[in-house]
């Protein structure tokens, strides 16, 4: 049901450190322990940043402290140069990622009084020390940004001469790639669906009649992980779902149960268990249209008709997806296949659902597999049935000029971006004023923060 809407990267969440998380630690006061011009940083800044990674699952050891601090120190050179130089930020982007890490945090906590409770302060107030934070990660990112930017545009001849002077080991490996086309076709969805909901109106006949929601949940229920707990979603903010299915939950009243709901994963019933704010907890019970194996024989039967036509040369692959194939995105195409999210026509065995790897994994270029069952990219997957034909195959390899310069060029940018940033780094520091508390001395810092 999770939607993953959080458009900021766990970089930057395993970075903050606002005041909401200064917490008092037993006979530890916080001080300062770093100040960089007019800018300082506290021990509880760093106490926080730790506290973060392992809230996200990040390993703490030793060192930890002593990478928080040095991340802390550098985001402080770069907001102090953002400001001479005048950049600004997206304001409507910080915003929003302040309300989407408050509504994450409500929902780690299992709601706003929680959370508020915890910190002891008020939603208001932890928000504003989280956008002054954001505020000064906005300004860090728009000045690795425009050092970036400023960057001599790499040429052919730098790319190679990148390659030339890069060990082997050390070249970007591509792995083995597929070039793909298929030809989809969906099962008939008007008697799968008509027989779905006449199930659920069975179950919520049978909850109005008094049978427990939870145990109805674990025994039916398709959605696994929420069916364990008697479909229990637990206190989570209404972005995180499907707008159809948030919707109709939060009109409903605490113990009411909704008329059926039907989302991108399936049907649903939903019973309201609380709500607060744009926060809410409710059960659910989710299923999906089941085909019957005669579905899927008719549809494999006309899979094998149109591939022996193909084999016998009688119609193209292209044209016969063109024709036939119920796949829009890649009909259109003659039926090649592209990641959804880059584009590429270009797969890595990890990159394919299980079911299509599985059909393809040992045929060789031209070849077509047989008809097999498999998902799309709808939701949570609905049933397709499909053939598979693997035009190109391109073995693993060290990444070279002729085929991968685009890998390469993004390579040698990174390396020369990253350059630039230490260029920058040490160039700040020397002319910036800088004091760090002695206790850290030890740390085995990537720049020398600590001035003769």
């Amino acid at each position: 049901m999770n939607k993953g809407k959080f458009f900021l990267s766990l970089l930057i969440l395993a970075t903050l450190s606002s005041g909401a998380y200064a917490q008092k630690y037993d006979g530890i006061v916080d001080k300062t322990v770093a100040i960089l011009g007019n800018e300082s940083v506290l021990l509880s800044d760093i106490e926080s940043g730790v506290m973060e990674r392992v809230m996200n699952g990040y390993p703490v050891d030793r060192s930890t402290r002593c990478d928080v601090l040095e991340n802390i120190l550098e985001n402080k050179l770069y907001v102090m140069q953002a400001r001479v130089d005048s950049l600004d930020y997206d304001v409507n982007m910080v915003e929003e990622a302040v309300s989407q890490y408050a509504d994450e945090m409500m929902a780690r906590f299992g709601g706003q009084k929680d959370l508020e409770a915890y910190f002891n302060e008020p939603l208001y107030k932890l928000k504003d020390n989280w956008r002054a934070t954001y505020q000064e990660m906005a300004l860090a990112q728009q000045m690795r940004s425009s050092i970036y930017r400023n960057m001599p545009k790499l040429t052919p001849r730098d790319v190679e001469a990148f390659v030339e002077s890069t060990p082997e080991s050390e070249l970007p490996v591509v792995p083995e790639q597929y070039q793909l086309s298929q030809i989809v076709l969906y099962p008939e969805r008007e008697d799968a669906v008509l027989a779905t909901r006449e199930r659920l109106l069975e179950l919520r006949e049978r909850i109005m009649n008094g049978e427990s929601f939870s145990m109805l949940a674990r025994l039916y229920s398709q959605d696994v992980e929420s069916a364990r707990r008697g479909g229990e979603l637990g206190m989570t903010p209404k972005s995180y779902y499907w707008p159809v299915f948030s919707d109709a939950a939060m009109s409903l009243k605490e113990g009411q149960v909704s008329q059926i709901v039907e989302s991108p994963d399936g049907f649903h019933l939903i019973q309201m268990i609380e709500k607060d704010g744009d926060m809410f907890n409710a059960r659910h019970i989710l299923l999906k249209p089941e085909f019957t194996s005669e579905d899927r024989s008719k549809a494999f039967a006309r899979l094998d008709s149109i591939k022996n036509e193909i084999l016998s040369g009688n119609i193209t692959f292209e044209m016969a997806a063109k024709a036939n194939s119920e796949d829009l995105k890649s009909r259109t195409n003659g039926g090649q296949m592209a990641d959804e999210r880059t584009g590429s026509a270009y797969f890595n065995k990890d990159e394919l659902k299980p079911a299509d790897y599985n059909a393809i994994k040992g045929l060789n270029p031209g070849e077509i597999s047989e008809p097999f069952q498999s998902l799309d990219n709808e939701g949570r997957g609905n049933v397709v049935y499909k053939i598979i034909k693997v035009d190109r195959i391109y073995p693993s390899h060290v990444a070279n000029l002729s085929r991968d310069y685009d890998l390469l060029l993004g390579a040698a940018t990174e390396e020369a971006g990253n350059k630039a940033v230490e260029d920058f780094i040490k160039e700040k520091m020397t002319a910036t004023y800088i004091v760090i508390d002695p206790s850290y001395k030890e740390c085995d810092f990537k720049y020398d923060w600590f001035k003769d």
